[in-house]
């Protein structure tokens, strides 16, 4: 990945951050690394435990941020949460994997998708 594409990432990142906390949303971990995958954010919101990919783009020109979670990105996210789970999760939890999309420009646009997949 070139440096552009990890400061955008990085930054937008953060701005997902603030916004999660806004809405409501607990943070617990921050790109959880597993061997089978990575998560952008692990959150609470209320009952729920919610795995959050943020995707960035400085503009739609090539298509909207979350359109670039392929199949391939969901199968490794379904994989990191099951090790996330079995390692911290209790059994009677509920959860969900939301989506922050974020378009940079003058004001940044910031979607968020839940129960994305």
């Amino acid at each position: 990945m070139n440096k552009y594409k990890q400061i955008l990432g990085a930054k937008g990142e953060e701005l997902a951050l603030r916004f999660l906390r806004r809405k409501g949303y607990k943070i617990i971990a921050r790109n959880f690394s597993s061997p089978v995958g990575e998560i952008d954010i692990i959150a609470r919101q209320g009952r729920e435990m919610v795995f959050i990919e943020v995707k960035a783009r400085s503009s739609p020109d090539f298509g909207w941020p979350e359109e670039a979670i392929s199949r391939e990105k969901i199968k490794h996210l379904f994989r990191a949460a099951q090790f996330y789970i079995k390692r911290n999760a209790h059994s009677e939890e509920i959860f969900r994997f939301d989506v922050v999309s974020i378009i940079f420009g003058e004001k940044p646009q910031i979607t968020l998708i839940k129960d994305a997949f």
